[in-house]
């Protein structure tokens, strides 16, 4: 497998963002930048970067770029919470991949991550290759925001490693029946960490938390057609968790509609929002990329 190279940059306004790369620092092959959830960091996609970057790979190694946002993972926090807001943490991306030289790249985005993607369609279209939009789409389920609101920032911090497990298989493991032990572990690893004392501590920002109770669920949630429709220019693989309560079949259905050439996958057994773990899911996800930007 592998190894990754960690790169601290700054932010437009100085905050000190992480990101992880794998593969050679100089490749003819379209890069892939990887974008998370909400309270998630690049870690999620260790997996995947490690089977595009791999000497092997289909065409070659990939070099592969995994973002962590301000406030969460090995990113600093930011003192104000206001700061944690689409459009700042967008610039911040645009800042780490100038500092990374990615002129271009395919965007795998989980997600916040692909609201990310589809925000660059309006003010960076020549950046996206393709994009892969990790259950998310232009329509957010009221269900689903409600379900995260209920639990971002509000886990009691776990006593031990197996502790952890069995907080993430409560939190959610109605909607993942198809994770394995392995599977259960890692998706704890990238939601806790152990800090210098030994205690187990969440790898976000509580106070993200904040940004979630200014939504009205109440209202009709705002829709992201245009910007979704401002990626014609890419080919879209769209992927659903099977129990996604985030991104409806109505919807997906519609984006495929929309769009020129969208792809989708479905991950049997899981919800909002897939690892991209799971072997078919990982192959299709690098079938995707060598289509969307082929060597040469």
């Amino acid at each position: 497998m592998s190894a990754s190279r960690s790169h601290f940059i700054s932010a437009p306004d100085g905050l000190r963002l992480h990101a992880r790369v794998w593969g050679a620092e100089v490749s003819d092959l379209t890069p892939v930048v990887c974008l998370p959830g909400l309270t998630r960091n690049g870690d999620d996609f260790i997996p995947l970067a490690q089977r595009l970057s791999r000497p092997d790979a289909p065409g070659g190694p990939r070099r592969v770029a995994a973002l962590d946002y301000r406030g969460r993972g090995l990113s600093d926090h930011d003192p104000d919470w206001r700061h944690y807001d689409l459009r700042v943490e967008n610039a911040d991306i645009l800042a780490c991949l100038a500092a990374l030289e990615i002129g271009e790249a395919v965007i795998v985005g989980t997600s916040r991550g692909g609201l990310h993607a589809m925000l660059f369609a309006a003010v960076r279209p020549a950046l996206l290759r393709g994009v892969v939009l990790n259950d998310i789409g232009p329509v957010i389920e009221a269900q689903g925001l409600a379900r995260i609101r209920s639990y971002v920032g509000k886990m009691p911090a776990p006593r031990d490693w197996e502790e952890a497990v069995d907080l993430m298989r409560t939190a959610m493991g109605g909607r993942f029946p198809a994770l394995s032990p392995e599977d259960w572990r890692a998706y704890a690893q990238g939601t806790f960490a152990e800090g210098p004392d030994g205690r187990l501590a969440l790898r976000y920002d509580p106070a993200l938390m904040r940004t979630l109770e200014q939504l009205d669920l109440d209202a009709p949630p705002p829709s992201a057609w245009p910007q979704f429709e401002g990626l014609a220019h890419a080919p879209v693989l769209a992927i659903r968790g099977e129990t996604s309560d985030l991104l409806s079949e109505e919807t997906l259905a519609q984006m495929q509609a929309r769009h020129p050439a969208c792809a989708v996958h479905v991950v049997a057994g899981q919800g909002h929002a897939p690892l991209l773990r799971d072997a078919p899911t990982l192959a299709r996800i690098e079938d995707f990329i060598a289509a969307a930007a082929p060597p040469g």
